[in-house]
């Protein structure tokens, strides 16, 4: 088509203008001044006509339909030209449309991570989120579609819980399940058993902290009173039981943990530090 819309680097468009405008303006601005000022500056710069695209950078993404915007997202990347804030800006408020979920089934990891910053917690997304955590890939994808799904976690209980109870990912269906705002006996009974089982005793403390439901204080109380516990454990239990309104009161002694022992020594300041003494100019 004579009339396809290339990959424009607009941001190097703006960082020439910016460049001229702080040339004109030297002086005038402090450096805080021109932090305030440079996004005001960008946001404006949507808005002015280029001569040589012949419209604004706002219109450009605007005018194309749901496809012609994904396929243009993906000619930037395959021709290593940024993407324009103004791009994702356009394709974050179209609802997460089926060409960007098309992204998200693809196999290009270039494109992976920026599809799932753009689809963000939108349910239309989570079938093709769950397929990326049920197959082998990079941790930091998963972690980065587990974060979006935690957003609006209560959408993705059902199919966390399929996954959950089917062996796959579980500690990150843990994660997901425990940012569920409805109570669910499912989602509770798995939490306690795994708590009470798998021996990392910090990371799920802290589901049960994020669920938030207080009948997991009786087995959280029990767990911290045991004298086998490290300080790192206890540390993760005390805050999961004030975290659900509760208290533990009774005195401890950690001196010679190993975790306490590392923890003080990191923390410990110069023998001969004196906060009142100047510092010597050499």
């Amino acid at each position: 088509m004579a009339d396809e819309k290339k990959p424009v680097d607009f941001d190097g468009l703006f960082d020439e203008k910016l460049a001229q405008y702080m040339r004109e303006k030297a002086g005038k601005y402090t450096e805080k001044q021109w932090e305030d000022l440079i996004p005001k500056l960008y946001r404006q710069f949507g808005d002015i006509v280029i001569p040589s695209v012949g419209t604004t950078p706002t219109k450009y993404f605007s005018e194309c339909s749901d496809g012609e915007l994904v396929a243009l997202l993906c000619r930037y990347i395959e021709e290593d030209v940024p993407v324009s804030d103004f791009l994702c800006r356009e394709l974050e408020g179209r609802n997460c449309p089926p060409a960007l979920v098309a992204l998200l089934e693809g196999g290009d990891e270039r494109l992976l991570t920026l599809a799932v910053n753009l689809a963000g917690e939108n349910p239309a997304a989570f079938g093709a989120y769950f397929k990326i955590l049920e197959r082998d890939g990079d941790p930091e994808l998963k972690d980065a579609v587990t974060e979006q799904l935690k957003s609006n976690a209560d959408e993705a209980k059902e199919r966390a819980l399929d996954l959950y109870q089917r062996g796959v990912e579980r500690e990150l269906m843990l994660e997901i399940l425990s940012r569920c705002k409805g109570r669910d006996e499912r989602i509770y009974d798995a939490l306690i058993y795994e708590f009470r089982t798998s021996g990392e005793i910090p990371m799920h403390a802290s589901y049960l902290a994020a669920y938030g439901d207080t009948r997991a204080l009786p087995v959280l109380l029990e767990v911290i009173d045991r004298d086998d516990i490290n300080y790192l454990e206890y540390q993760e239990l005390k805050f999961a039981i004030e975290a659900l309104g509760g208290e533990y009161t009774r005195p401890r002694d950690f001196s010679n943990d190993p975790y306490f022992k590392e923890i003080a020594e990191q923390s410990q300041l110069p023998a001969d530090f004196d906060p009142l003494k100047k510092p010597q100019v050499n």
